[in-house]
Formats: structure tokens, sequence, C-alpha cells
């Protein structure tokens, strides 16, 4: 696909020696080619299984062919018209006062520019231009966002190449107060200056700031060097904004001064994505660890008044593996209630996962499967009204692959999976997006890669996932 034109670095990729960029061809060391099929067996599909996930009649229905699911009564879900043009890739979706923002990235005569539109109910927005240029770094599983804030403050953030090597990029937040027809100048969080990875970030609230975390590579300079996590306030209040778009309210250096750059965790996995959300006024951030022994389980961190708290694993996996797999978790939140989803594949077992903690993330239960055998990941999860959480991800199958999603209580109760959509296992194809729309319905947005490539919206009832 047009849009998805640069993959992940391996994880133990040394750095380029002088004079060689990263993806150049002459020379790949062993260790990365080792690190690189590790990457496809773990994060493009490992088969198998143990197949002790209920599976539903009608998970097997219709045809692997890009479509939507169909079931015994049809699809299950309604599609509704695209703001997204033709080439277009990487939907995100955030939900806001009964409809939701979309964003995503798509071919421009500039290069690319990341476009938004809002859907009220009954249609959309005329899509409007959040950045746009030739210099965007575009990749399949580090995708921009844009999150709306208190007071209709809006905040996005993509990624900018830096030049000097294939994964020389940096991260750009810029954000608009007038419904995003203007945008603040871009403003870059991390201040480390190294040609390194800076990307997968996640934007969250506290107290009033707007926050951002990342992955940083800024270590990854000297051989064997980490991957981190960091995270900084931005020089904005989310209640400031008072419509001004990109006047004085809103534009760098005219708000407070950003908080420091502060150190999450000093060794994560290089390129899953993070996630982060607010439980009871306490920020959760969940990305993917990376310890001793190269187990990589996904770890939560709590942004409490003395700081952030030591990552924690959700469950202890064990997942022993080279590279990345380009798997992050998805977290949810309602009051102090969480469940985060995520991809395992421990003794090459893979599964998805979701688990729940009632006190804000201080403590989890035990995890629950709920995969039909042959997962790929890519999950994202949304919480409803009851506490119960809805977990989507892709599931493999014969000719392609299907987004399957399923309802979960904490206790472990779970319905049948739900088909959403038929679509591809490969990159092109990226990762689903859900979010809730208004009291009784869900969002649905994915990539479909076949022709041109496009992102495709679906409404679905909530009523689909009847109560346990």
């Amino acid at each position: 696909m047009t849009t998805a034109t640069v993959p992940p670095r391996p994880a133990n990729a040394p750095p380029a020696p002088p004079g060689r960029r990263h993806g150049d061809a002459p020379v790949v060391p062993a260790a990365a080619i080792l690190a690189a099929t590790i990457l496809c067996l773990a994060g493009c599909g490992v088969g198998g299984g143990d197949g002790d996930a209920r599976r539903s009649p009608g998970s097997a229905a219709g045809s692997l062919d890009g479509g939507l699911a169909e079931g015994a009564a049809g699809s299950y879900a309604t599609e509704i018209a695209s703001p997204a043009a033709p080439g277009s890739g990487q939907p995100f979706l955030a939900p806001a006062a009964g409809g939701v923002w979309m964003s995503w990235t798509e071919p421009s005569s500039a290069g690319h520019r990341v476009a938004l539109s809002r859907f009220d109910g009954d249609g959309w927005s005329p899509p409007a231009t959040v950045a746009e240029g030739d210099a965007f770094f575009v990749n399949w599983a580090d995708f921009p966002s844009v999150q709306p804030f208190r007071d209709g403050l809006l905040v996005a953030h993509w990624l900018q190449r830096g030049g000097q090597s294939t994964y020389d990029y940096g991260v750009r937040i810029s954000w608009s107060a007038d419904g995003g027809a203007t945008w603040s100048p871009p403003w870059t969080p991390h201040e480390d200056g190294t040609p390194t990875e800076h990307g997968f970030v996640s934007l969250f609230e506290r107290g009033g700031a707007v926050w951002a975390a990342w992955l940083d590579g800024r270590a990854m300079t000297a051989p064997g060097g980490p991957m981190s996590v960091r995270a900084r306030s931005l020089p904005l209040e989310a209640a400031a904004a008072n419509g001004a778009g990109a006047r004085d309210g809103v534009r760098p250096g005219a708000g407070p001064a950003p908080g420091p750059e502060m150190l999450v965790d000093g060794r994560a996995c290089e390129c899953c994505q993070t996630d982060a959300v607010v439980a009871a006024g306490v920020p959760v951030l969940a990305y993917r660890d990376r310890v001793d022994g190269e187990i990589r389980d996904i770890a939560v961190s709590r942004l409490l008044d003395t700081g952030w708290t030591p990552g924690a694993p959700v469950h202890e996996d064990g997942w022993v593996i080279g590279g990345c797999p380009v798997n992050g978790p998805a977290l949810a939140a309602r009051d102090a209630g969480i469940a985060v989803a995520w991809f395992t594949a421990p003794e090459n077992r893979p599964r998805v996962n979701v688990a729940f903690s009632a006190d804000g993330a201080v403590a989890f239960g035990a995890p629950v499967r709920v995969d039909a055998g042959q997962p790929a990941g890519r999950v994202d999860v949304v919480m409803l009204d009851d506490g119960s959480a809805l977990v989507t991800w892709l599931e493999r199958g014969a000719g392609g692959a299907r987004i399957l999603s399923r309802r979960v209580e904490p206790g472990g109760r779970m319905g049948d999976p739900v088909p959403l959509a038929d679509t591809d296992a490969g990159r092109a194809s990226g990762f689903p997006r859900i979010a809730r729309l208004g009291p009784d319905r869900l969002m649905l947005a994915w990539t479909d890669p076949a022709g041109d490539g496009r992102v495709r919206v679906a409404v679905l009832p909530l009523e689909l996932w009847l109560p346990l």
C-alpha cells in the first residue's frame, strides 16, 4: 500500500556504520536477519494455538475477501461512507460528545497529509488537514493520532523524518481549539537531538495538563543501547484554549512551560504501540517491556504525584522473543476500572488476552484468553457501561484474516466471537480501531489494502453483544 512505506527496525539491528543508512542493501548482519525472521513468525502470525477459546458458529461464515464479515443474518456491520481518500491508511478513532473523531494518513500533492473528520452520528464533517509535507515517517504500525480534550481542544501527533538515516524520525505535536480549522506550529517533546527513533505516542490528560508518552531511541546510538519510554507535559493547558484556535492561547511558548522529560522505563520493546488512559484521575500507561532473557511482556506504569511508578507486568506471560513483535497493548477505563488487551506467544503459542483491574492498575486479575485459535493480534478494547470489555483483534483464516470481537466480563465470563469485517493479515491492513459512538453503537475503522488501499468505516449496534 502506498502509505505503508517503512517497516519497523529489527530490535537488535546495530546502528548503521558511518556512511550507511539502515535499510541499505549491501550488508545485512546475521543477527538482524535472525531478528527479522523471529519478528515475522511472531508479529506476522504464529500458527496454531491451544484452541481452548470458545468459537462462534458465525465466526466461520462468509468469505475472507476483504468485505464485511457475514453471519446467518447477513452483515453484522453497516458500512458507511469513508471520508478518507484512495491510498489512505492508519486510521485512529477517538470518541467525543456523542460523535467520533477519525484521523488518518493519505497521499497528497505535497507528499502525505494527516487528515481529520468528525462523525456526528449521521455524517462526516468535511476533512481538515492537520499537517502536510514530504518528510513524514509513514508506517503501518506507528501511526498519527488526534485526541479531543476539554473545552473543544484537539491535540494531534505525527512523525517527521530527521534526514540522517531511515530510522531517524521524531514526534511532532500540534493543537487546535476551533474544531481543527487551524493548528498551532508543531512542537517536539524530546530534546535529545539524536538521529534515532521516537514514536509510538500516547496522549492523555492529568490535572488540566495534556501529556505525551513515547518510545525514545536516544540510547540506541550505542551498540546494544535500549529503547526507553519517556513522557512529558505539553506547553498548554487543556482548559486554556477557550476557542482561540492557533492564537496566543494555544501557541507553543504562549502557555505554561512544558514539563521536564521524564523517564518511565529505561528498557522497553522497540516498536510496539503504547496506550494510555486515566482511571479515577490517575494516568496509566501500558507498553511492552523488555527484561533480561529477552522476555517481552506487557507492563503498566502509573503517574502519581511522586512520579511514574516502576513498570509492573500485567501478567508474567514469559514470552521470550529476540525481536519486536510489533504488537502493542490496548487500554480502556471506566472510573477506577481498567481493561487491558494484548497479544502474546509464549512457547510459540499465540493468544490474545484481556485482564481487568478494579483499582486503577494497582493489580490485575488473571488473564482471559479471547481469540479463536489463530490470532495475529493488533488488538483494541473499549469499556461498556456495565464494566465489561469489548475486545477486537485480527484472526487468521483460510484465504486471509478476519476482525473478530468478543465481550468479556471482569469475572471471566465471555460471549462467542462476533466477526466484524474481513481483511488481510499483511502489514498493509494495519491496526483496526474501535470507539464508542454514543450510548448504543460502536464505530470500526480499518485499512482495506485491496487495490489502491483505503480506510473503511462501519457502525455496529452494541446489541450485537448482548448481556452475558
